[in-house]
């Protein structure tokens, strides 16, 4: 534990507080060693462990720790930013980070990830996450209404079917219509 106190001089990796600092080991194969652990406070941790109690904006720090040369750091602001993802402050940020092979291996192995868990992907096979732009990749007619959502037209802000990976919704001429995933791609 002095070994983290003297890396991050005191204060949580994660948000800079100086509070009742503890240690956190990263799952799945967290071993306690430095390497592999963190010096967070009480706010963070239990935010981590219960992300039904997560302030958003409490992880607007990652703007700046997600840039630490700490391995175990990276590995934790990515798998926040991705929790958060949904925010678009937050999407931006994970689009800027940079991981090397080996640590976005070791981001990407969160025992948390369940392998059953439902993904969006596009037409091309690219992620969808709440809140993204993609733009429709052939003309679609609208059931119940009177119009065509036209090939190139951009949708906005789109939300995921919880319960089918090829449904997402969004608003085409101010209606809310669901989209297969399979005639939109994810917009850069």
């Amino acid at each position: 534990m002095t070994d983290l106190h003297s890396r991050s001089n005191s204060t949580c990796e994660l948000c800079g507080n100086h509070d009742n600092l503890s240690a956190y080991s990263i799952p799945p194969n967290g071993d306690g060693s430095t390497e592999q652990s963190l010096l967070i406070c009480d706010i963070c941790n239990d935010q981590i462990n219960n992300p039904e109690k997560v302030d958003v904006n409490h992880w607007r720090c990652l703007n700046d720790s997600m840039w630490s040369q700490v391995p175990a750091v990276q590995v934790m602001a990515w798998r926040m930013l991705n929790r958060l993802s949904a925010e678009g402050w937050a999407q931006d940020l994970l689009e800027m980070l940079y991981l090397d092979d080996e640590t976005l291996a070791w981001a990407k192995s969160d025992s948390t990830d369940d392998d059953s868990a439902i993904v969006h992907k596009d037409s091309n096979g690219a992620i969808l996450n709440a809140g993204d732009t993609v733009t429709l990749i052939k003309d679609l007619n609208v059931k119940g209404t009177s119009f065509t959502a036209k090939r190139g037209t951009a949708v906005r802000n789109i939300s995921l079917a919880a319960s089918n990976e090829e449904h997402i919704e969004g608003r085409v001429n101010g209606t809310q219509i669901v989209i297969l995933t399979k005639f939109v791609k994810r917009a850069n």
